[in-house]
C-alpha cells in the first residue's frame, strides 16, 4: 500500500513538472500599438479675451440754462450731422434779457460820448487857466468811469446772446442720438441731461492682459511694445467673427494693482455700424510660436489634473511620463516641457496599456491626427 502511494505521488509531480515546462516554453503574446514622434514645426496660437466696445466719441448734451424743453428737433437713434438743431429750450425771456443788455450797452456809449465832450471843455478852459487842474483831473476820471462801464455793459450784451444760443442745443460732432428721457414741455435744470450722442463710424476695443500674458507675449514675439503687436480680430457674443480687423493703437503706461491686468485699446472700423457704444465680445490675438513640439490630444490622459503619455523606451517596453502642456490648439497640445523633439510615444490605445507593458510598435505620422494640418 506505501508503495502505490509512493508511486502515485511520484506520477503527480512528473505531470505538474511537465505542465509548468509546457507554460515556460509558449511564447508571450504582444499586442501591435502605432506610436508617433511629436512634430515640431511653427505654428499660430489664439488667444481671447473679454473685450468692452466704446464709440470713438460719445458725449453727454446737458442744458446750460433752466427754462421749458419747447421743441425736440430728432428721434432716438437718429443719425445727425454736426450743428444739426437737436432740442430748442423757450427762448422768449433770453431774447428779452438780450434786448435789455444791447439798450443798457447804447446807454452806456452815449454816457461816454458825453463825458468826452464835458472832458474837452473842462480841457480847454484849463489851457486857458480859467479852472484848476482837480477839475480836469475829476473830468479824466469820469471818462475812465464810463469806460468801464461801456465795457460791463458790452460783457452783459455777449453774455445775453450766448444764453440766447443755449436756447438751442446742436449736435457737436455727426453721430447717432441715444435714448431721450425727457419730452417736449418738460422744466429744465441747468445742467441736465437731455440725451447722449455717439460717434461709432469707428469704435474702441479695449481688453485686459495679465501680466504673465503680457510677459509671455512679448517673449514669444519679440515685441518691445504691445503695439507693435497689430492687427487683431474680434468675435461678437453671438460667437460669429466681426467681418473687419482692428488694430492696436494704446497700452496703458502700468498695470491695476488690484487685478494684476493692464489695459489694452485697439480700433476697429465699423461702416455698417453694427457695433454700439456698450456693447462686448471677445479680442483674438494670434501668438507665433517657432519650432514648437505638437503631439495629438489622443496620445495623452489625464490622472488628477496631470497630463501623461507613454513613452516608448528602447527595448519596446512603455513608460508612463508627466507633460506639461503650454497651448492646446485642434486636435494638439503644445508641449513646454517632458518631451523632446526625438521622443516616441504611443499614438493611440492610452487606455488599453500600462505602465511597463512591452509592444510591437507601428510608426505613424502624427499628422494624420488633421488632414488639413
Amino acid at each position: 500500500m506505501i508503495r502505490f502511494i509512493g508511486v502515485c505521488l511520484g506520477a503527480v509531480c512528473l505531470m505538474f513538472l511537465c505542465t509548468s515546462c509546457t507554460e515556460e516554453s509558449q511564447p508571450v503574446q504582444l499586442n501591435t500599438f502605432k506610436v508617433t514622434k511629436p512634430i515640431v514645426t511653427d505654428t499660430v496660437y489664439q488667444s481671447d479675451y473679454v473685450a468692452e466696445i466704446m464709440a470713438i466719441r460719445n458725449v453727454e448734451l446737458s442744458t446750460h440754462i433752466r427754462g421749458f424743453l419747447d421743441k425736440i428737433h430728432v428721434d432716438e437713434g437718429q443719425i445727425v450731422r454736426k450743428g444739426q438743431i437737436l432740442f430748442s429750450i423757450g427762448a422768449e425771456s433770453y431774447k428779452q434779457e438780450l434786448q435789455r443788455a444791447k439798450a443798457a450797452y447804447k446807454s452806456a456809449l452815449a454816457e461816454l460820448k458825453l463825458a468826452e465832450i464835458e472832458q474837452e471843455n473842462v480841457k480847454r478852459l484849463f489851457d486857458k487857466n480859467i479852472i484848476a487842474k482837480p477839475e480836469l483831473d475829476l473830468a479824466n476820471a469820469k471818462i475812465e468811469a464810463m469806460r468801464a462801464k461801456v465795457e460791463e455793459a458790452q460783457t452783459g450784451e455777449a453774455q445775453a446772446a450766448l444764453y440766447l444760443t443755449y436756447t438751442e442745443i446742436r449736435a457737436p460732432f455727426d453721430g447717432m442720438i441715444n435714448r431721450i428721457p425727457r419730452k417736449a414741455g418738460s422744466y429744465l435744470q441747468e445742467g441736465e441731461v437731455l440725451t447722449t450722442i455717439s460717434d461709432v463710424s469707428e469704435v474702441f476695443a479695449y481688453f485686459h492682459l495679465s501680466e504673465s500674458d503680457y510677459l509671455e507675449y512679448m517673449n514669444l514675439e519679440g515685441y518691445s511694445d504691445v503695439k507693435e503687436i497689430g492687427q487683431v480680430g474680434l468675435t461678437l457674443v453671438n460667437n460669429k467673427p466681426y467681418p473687419y480687423p482692428g488694430i492696436v493703437e494704446a497700452v496703458e503706461s502700468e498695470f491695476d494693482q488690484s487685478t494684476g491686468n493692464i489695459a489694452i485699446r485697439a480700433k476697429f472700423p465699423n461702416p455698417e455700424k453694427i457695433l454700439k457704444h456698450g456693447s462686448n465680445g471677445k479680442i483674438t490675438l494670434k501668438r507665433h510660436l517657432k519650432n514648437a513640439i505638437l503631439i495629438p490630444q489622443k496620445s495623452t490622459f489625464e490622472i488628477q489634473d496631470l497630463l501623461y503619455v507613454f513613452m516608448l523606451n528602447s527595448d519596446s517596453t512603455l513608460e508612463q511620463k508627466s507633460i506639461v502642456s503650454k497651448f492646446r490648439i485642434p486636435h494638439f497640445f503644445i508641449v513646454e516641457k517632458g518631451i523632446e523633439p526625438e521622443s516616441v510615444i504611443l499614438f493611440e490605445g492610452t487606455q488599453n496599456v500600462k505602465n511597463g507593458d512591452k509592444i510591437i510598435p507601428v510608426l505613424t505620422n502624427a499628422k494624420a491626427v488633421n488632414d488639413s494640418f
